[in-house]
């Protein structure tokens, strides 16, 4: 009886378990269940990593290698264990849950720029990846099975050559996101956020260990994905791709396998290796845990030896030592060689100027500035040279101008600007800090001014962002400049002529200031003497008429200049065209010669001005413009006209031309007047005057 009771009992208990694994076995297999796996280094973890083919865990430093440096390699490695990744809390279609991920890699080239192909980070069906093909394909698909809907793959692409049909504008050394596809969704240059707004690049393949974080946010579905160097001492805030991927509710099946695939090619080949990785899924707010590199194990070396357990015989050792004596003894002359030029370089003689002028900056610290003259770092490029942005510990930001020195007048301009700018001082003209001379390099170091030229505000940037110079700014700028000018003819020491005066050369500071810089081709002269310059310089549309016929700069011809950048900056016109049929100051004056001189303001202002100083404005701009050097106003009277502090000259009926000299002005003056438009009867009397109000 105790017998049959003890059986009855034990196949009663056998039901319950057998009932229970059945009611297990039924739940829905839909459930979500959150996983996390953390490996700080792989040794020891064969059982919980599935690697095939080229992928192995090494024993003897732990880390996980996906290939080796051998050509048509391919290898995958997987998270034994299946992931589930649909939810279906709340609602009866499911969504892809929220995931995280972090791990530190290192891609060794065979040689230096022939590395090849690259990794993926991987989510897949199975654990490993069958039929997959080397080279372009990474390892994850075929040629025959890229594309297809069915391989329910997602794949962050490393790419280290150029990708699967990427065209010839494309390069490497990028990332990706694929879906079951190796032609990438979305593509990026490596790089990574110094700043909101300030990036810097780096290679995949350089053998330093490189840090990763991927997070996708169910909720979302934005997928956030963040790549740095680990010598950086914290995580950027922006990631380098940060969109929505809806389409991985395609790709996700009930149960899915997380892990790597690589690939190397027939010419390039890198090892690739992964030092540490962690991975969380499902439940509250997934968090990959952070990967400390002291944990970690050691980057591999960045390359092996060829002769690895191999040892050399005694003549090797004796000829690799006997080469290396005679190699350090030569390296030892060499350098007392550099050492002794050098210094017979820094004792040169130098040049009267170089004396007067002593604030010259050491080379090496522009160098460096400027990120060694980083073509990134270029803001503008001129005639004679080219403008870097630049950062010096000592004074702040810096812009650093580099002078083609193989070109004479880019020597000429170079002195020019050290013995005129270099003096002046003014809060309306760029201030040059210093210069530096080293070698065949010829260096200008400048205030930096963020805004930019006068020209890009005009033109470049509403075309781009639909800002437009508001009219306030605008008639400041022109006082501004006028004031600059002042200085320069009858405030400094010497008659200063700076004779390229337009809107490329005049900066805009970050209090919306005019600064005019660019003195290359300015003249000093002494009160008193006449300038005795015979060359023409300038720019077409600013040059005064007298230039072509004697060549000799004045203060008269830089106010021609001024009155025409004058009403560029009210009309928002160019001086003149590529075909020569357009002048901004005939144009003007045809306006006011028909009684609508408001006609020539700024379409893209609108009725957003100043109508009286609008008018104040073109008029003393027509009467800077005058034909005759004489009947120009001094820079004094055009800042008196400007405050309305004098009466502005009436228009009269000559405006600088005699019957007699109309065909002639009307073919010399180049880039400024043509004949038809020198016909019209207006121009300006000094004779006759009108108070400042009647342009009010």
């Amino acid at each position: 009886m105790g017998i049959s009771r003890f059986i009855t009992s034990f196949m009663l208990l056998l039901f319950l378990i057998l009932s229970s694994n059945v009611f297990k076995c039924s739940v829905p297999v839909d459930a979500t269940t959150a996983a996390k796996f953390t490996f700080k280094g792989f040794k020891g973890s064969q059982t919980a990593i599935q690697a095939e083919g080229a992928s192995t865990i090494q024993h003897d430093n732990g880390l996980l290698r996906l290939t080796d440096r051998n050509h048509n390699a391919t290898g995958t490695a997987f998270y034994r264990e299946p992931i589930r990744l649909r939810d279906y809390t709340n609602s009866t279609n499911f969504k892809v849950c929220s995931f995280s991920s972090s791990f530190v890699f290192v891609i060794i080239p065979s040689s230096p720029g022939n590395g090849g192909f690259g990794f993926t980070f991987t989510l897949s069906p199975t654990p490993n990846r069958p039929g997959a093909e080397s080279a372009q394909y990474l390892g994850l698909l075929n040629r025959y099975n890229n594309g297809n809907k069915s391989n329910h793959v997602f794949a962050l692409e490393f790419d280290t050559v150029q990708g699967f049909k990427d065209g010839a504008d494309r390069r490497g050394n990028h990332i990706g996101l694929n879906f079951n596809n190796l032609s990438s969704e979305v593509q990026e240059p490596l790089i990574y956020y110094e700043t909101a707004d300030r990036k810097e690049d780096f290679q995949l393949d350089s053998g330093e260990p490189i840090r990763v974080h991927v997070d996708y946010d169910g909720s979302s579905e934005i997928l956030n994905v963040t790549i740095y160097p680990t010598r950086l001492e914290s995580k950027p805030e922006k990631p380098l791709i940060s969109r929505r991927v809806s389409e991985l509710t395609g790709i996700v099946e009930e149960e899915m396998y997380v892990g790597f695939t690589a690939a190397t090619g027939k010419d390039q080949s890198s090892a690739h290796y992964v030092m540490g990785w962690s991975f969380a899924s499902c439940g509250e707010n997934p968090k990959a845990d952070w990967l400390h590199l002291e944990q970690l194990p050691d980057p591999p070396p960045p390359k092996t030896s060829l002769r690895d357990k191999k040892g050399y015989t005694s003549q090797v050792v004796a000829l690799i030592v006997a080469l290396s004596i005679v190699t350090v003894v030569l390296l030892v002359l060499l350098f007392v060689f550099v050492m002794y030029k050098r210094q017979i370089q820094e004792d040169e003689i130098l040049e009267d100027w170089e004396i007067d002028y002593p604030h010259r900056f050491k080379y090496r610290d522009l160098y460096l500035a400027t990120k060694r003259f980083k073509e990134s770092e270029i803001i503008g490029t001129g005639g004679f040279g080219i403008v870097y942005r630049g950062n010096l510990s000592s004074s702040g930001p810096i812009a650093v101008k580099k002078i083609t020195s193989n070109s004479l007048q880019g020597v000429r301009e170079f002195v020019a600007e050290i013995e005129s700018l270099g003096r002046l001082g003014h809060k309306n003209l760029v201030n040059l800090q210093g210069w530096c001379k080293h070698k065949n390099d010829l260096l200008l170091v400048y205030d930096y001014i963020p805004n930019g030229s006068l020209d890009s505000l005009l033109y470049r940037t509403p075309r781009r962002n639909g800002v437009v110079l508001p009219w306030d700014v605008r008639f400041d700028i022109i006082k501004g400049i006028a004031s600059g000018l002042l200085y320069l003819h009858e405030e400094w020491e010497q008659i200063v002529i700076h004779r390229d005066v337009k809107a490329s050369n005049v900066l805009i500071d970050e209090d919306m200031n005019a600064k005019l810089g660019d003195f290359g081709l300015a003249r000093l002269y002494e009160r008193g003497t006449l300038s005795q310059t015979t060359k023409v310089v300038g720019t077409l549309g600013y040059m005064a008429p007298e230039l072509t016929r004697n060549g000799k700069g004045s203060t008269a011809s830089d106010v021609f200049a001024f009155g025409v950048l004058l009403l560029e900056i009210v009309c928002g016109n160019r001086p003149t065209n590529s075909s020569g049929d357009f002048f901004l100051a005939d144009w003007v004056m045809e306006f006011h010669a028909n009684g609508g001189i408001l006609s020539a303001v700024d379409q893209k202002l609108g009725s957003s001005f100043n109508g009286i100083e609008a008018k104040l404005a073109l008029a003393v701009g027509l009467l800077c413009c005058h034909q005759k050097p004489k009947s120009r106003p001094s820079m004094r009277m055009v800042l008196r006209y400007l405050n309305g502090e004098e009466d502005v000259p009436r228009i009269d009926e000559n405006w600088g031309f005699s019957d007699s000299s109309r065909d002639d002005l009307g073919i010399n003056v180049v880039g400024y007047v043509s004949s038809d438009k020198a016909s019209t009867s207006n121009t300006f009397s000094s004779c006759s005057e009108v108070s400042s109000s009647s342009y009010r």
